[in-house]
C-alpha cells in the first residue's frame, strides 16, 4: 500500500523549498504527497522578497478537509509564519495523535529573510512541538526555541538536543550544518539517548531546500513503517545523493536547488 503523507507549509515558486520540495521528496521516496499552504511567497534562489499569508482558519479547513476523506500515514509541518497559524495547525491536528509528525520549525530562508514572527516561536514551542514525532531544528533555529547561544561544537549540540527533546518532542533531530569544519554532524536524541550520524560537508551553493527536503523525506520514511533511526539515516542518505547530484540542474543565479529525483531522472 502507497503511503500518504500531508505536507503544511509554505509555498516556494521557484520550486526548491517549501511545499513544492516537500511534495517532490514524498514523491521521490514511494510516497502519495498532499499539502496544505500556510502562506504564498515571492522567492527564488537568491531570497525572499515578499510573504502573503494565509489565513488560519483556512489552514485548518484545509488539514481538515484531507484529514476528513484520505487516510494520511504522517505529516510533516514547515513554515507557520505566525502564531495563529500555529495554533490553528497545533487545533486541527490535534485529534490526530497516532499519526507520526515530522516538525521542521522554518524560521529564515536560505537568503536571510525571516519567516517567523517572534510571536509564532513561542506558539511552536507550546502548540506544535508536543505534538511532534521528530523535531528537525538546524543550530539557529534550536537557539531560537532554547533561548540559547547558538551551539559551536558537539557538547553543546548534545546538550540543546536533548533540551529539546525534554520540551515534549518525541525525538530531536539537531543538523550540524552551521558547525565550522569540514564535517557536518547531526546528533539525534531519543528516549535511548543520544546518536551520532556522522557526514561530510559538500562544497556546493545547491543547498536551497536541504531542511524541507530532509523533513519530509523523514515523513516519508515514517509513513511507509520505518522505525528510527533507520528512517533518519534513509532520510539522510537521499538528501545527501540529491546535493551530490544537484550540478545536474540549472536553476537561478543564488542558493540553488538539490536534485529531488536524481535517481530517476537519465
Amino acid at each position: 500500500m502507497i503511503a500518504n503523507v500531508l505536507a503544511i507549509a509554505g509555498s516556494d515558486p521557484s520550486g526548491g523549498a517549501g511545499i513544492q520540495a516537500d511534495l517532490k521528496a514524498f514523491s521521490a521516496r514511494g510516497a502519495y504527497g498532499m499539502a496544505a499552504l500556510t502562506a504564498l511567497t515571492a522567492q527564488n534562489t537568491q531570497g525572499v522578497s515578499a510573504v502573503h499569508l494565509v489565513p488560519a482558519d483556512f489552514v485548518a479547513r484545509q488539514v481538515e478537509a484531507v484529514f476528513a476523506d484520505v487516510r494520511v500515514d504522517a505529516v510533516k509541518i514547515g513554515m507557520t509564519a505566525t502564531a495563529e497559524i500555529a495554533g490553528a495547525v497545533a487545533g486541527a491536528l490535534a485529534a490526530h495523535r497516532r499519526v507520526p509528525i515530522v516538525l521542521d520549525p522554518v524560521m529564515v530562508a536560505k537568503g536571510g529573510a525571516a519567516l517567523l514572527d517572534p510571536a509564532a516561536v513561542e506558539a511552536l514551542r507550546r502548540h506544535l512541538l508536543p505534538l511532534a514525532t521528530v523535531l528537525t531544528p538546524n543550530l539557529p533555529e534550536a537557539a531560537a526555541l532554547l533561548g540559547a547561544p547558538v551551539a559551536a561544537g558537539r557538547d553543546e549540540m548534545a546538550a540543546q538536543a536533548l533540551r529539546l527533546r525534554d520540551l515534549g518532542a518525541g525525538a530531536v533531530l539537531l543538523k550540524g550544518g552551521h558547525l565550522d569544519g569540514g564535517d557536518s554532524p547531526d546528533v539525534l536524541a531519543t528516549a535511548d539517548g543520544l546518536l551520532w550520524l556522522e557526514g561530510r560537508r559538500l562544497a556546493t551553493r545547491n543547498t536551497h531546500g536541504t531542511g524541507c527536503t530532509l523533513s519530509s523525506a523523514l515523513a516519508a520514511e515514517l509513513a511507509k513503517g520505518r522505525a528510527l533511526p533507520g528512517a533518519v539515516n534513509a532520510a539522510k542518505a537521499y538528501v545527501a545523493e540529491a546535493i551530490a547530484h544537484a550540478q545536474r540542474l540549472d536553476v537561478g543565479s543564488g542558493h540553488g536547488p538539490v536534485h529531488h529525483f536524481h535517481a530517476l531522472w537519465r
